[in-house]
């Protein structure tokens, strides 16, 4: 009887040894942005946390409650988080050679990104961010085209109209670089803190796609859209490096078609809602204004050839990205 018992007991441990090992072999992965849970991109985390549950379980935090803009970085070098969705911009602080991707008018479009970070180009900037800055660049997480969003009514038709603008832009030398190529005076605020900086006047505009606008709810606060086009706004998927390098080669390669799969999803989601989004805003009363963006083009380029950030870019670069077709 006690034999039988005890053999009861080794089965009855072994079957419940096997019902928790899966969820003992999950991998808890926090990823942080600076977006909200409405945003496309939230979606599209979802979208690679089901994905990747076998092995994963994605906890997200958004609306910058887990790490501050522009301190995401440091916390995946620090292992304080293991994926984030990162700014360029934040890396060429570390890296000044990457300020070439954050430059104006560099990208002429979401494919032409696309094109660039799936070439050896992009492959190049990514050892360069593992090598330098510790940490591995999943892919571009593109939310849309940046365009000028004002408070006041005035009419900008060249960046001499920006003149005395007050235009918020995240923190960091490279963002406010930015700002001075559009012929805008750059305030830096926090992304969260947009709507009421818009609200009392602290800012006169900011620059998002669309999509975040709509998002963020900055339409309520503004009276027109200028459509620029001076960035491709992207962000970088990045994992923390001892993260990644734990795992295997096989869930490596897994989890990197999720991210591929998400991130693909979430850009042509992006795309069709900057559509939807110009007539929708449109008729809910706010103006959407075609300023002379050739002159906004050459102006923003001069500023950027004659900038320090220049001297650091890798030569031959700015060349190469605009010969990708």
């Amino acid at each position: 009887m006690t034999l039988s018992m005890s053999r009861r007991l080794v089965l009855a441990a072994i079957l419940l040894g096997a019902s928790i090992a899966p969820a003992i072999a999950q991998t808890n992965i926090r990823f942080a942005a600076v977006f909200s849970d409405r945003d496309i991109r939230a979606r599209m985390i979802e979208m690679l946390a089901k994905d990747v549950e076998k092995d994963f379980k994605v906890e997200s935090f958004y609306n910058g409650t887990l790490f501050k803009q522009g301190t995401e970085l440091v916390a995946l070098q620090r292992d304080n988080l293991e994926l984030g969705n990162i700014a360029p911009q934040d890396i060429s602080k570390q890296i000044p050679a990457w300020s070439i991707l954050t430059a104006a008018y560099v990208f002429r479009d979401a494919n032409h990104l696309e094109k660039f970070w799936a070439s050896d180009l992009g492959a190049q900037m990514k050892k360069m961010a593992e090598t330098e800055a510790k940490v591995k660049i999943l892919g571009p997480t593109f939310f849309g085209t940046r365009q000028v969003g004002l408070k006041p009514k005035k009419k900008i038709t060249t960046p001499a109209d920006m003149a005395g603008i007050k235009l918020r832009m995240p923190p960091g030398d490279a963002w406010q670089l930015l700002g001075r190529s559009l012929g805008a005076n750059p305030t830096p605020m926090a992304f969260a803190e947009t709507y009421t900086g818009l609200q009392t006047g602290a800012v006169d505009g900011q620059d998002n796609p669309r999509p975040n606008v709509q998002a963020m709810k900055f339409n309520e606060v503004m009276s027109q859209i200028v459509l620029t086009s001076h960035l491709i706004g992207y962000d970088l998927l990045t994992i923390n490096l001892k993260t990644w390098n734990a795992m295997s080669p096989e869930k490596q390669k897994s989890f990197q078609a999720a991210v591929d799969k998400a991130i693909k999803w979430s850009a042509a989601e992006h795309l069709k809602r900057e559509k939807e989004l110009a007539d929708e805003m449109k008729k809910a009363g706010l103006e959407i204004n075609t300023p002379n963006v050739a002159a906004f083009r050459d102006h923003a380029q001069k500023i950027y050839l004659a900038s320090d950030q220049a001297k650091d870019w890798p030569k031959g670069l700015l060349e190469k990205i605009n010969a990708l077709k």
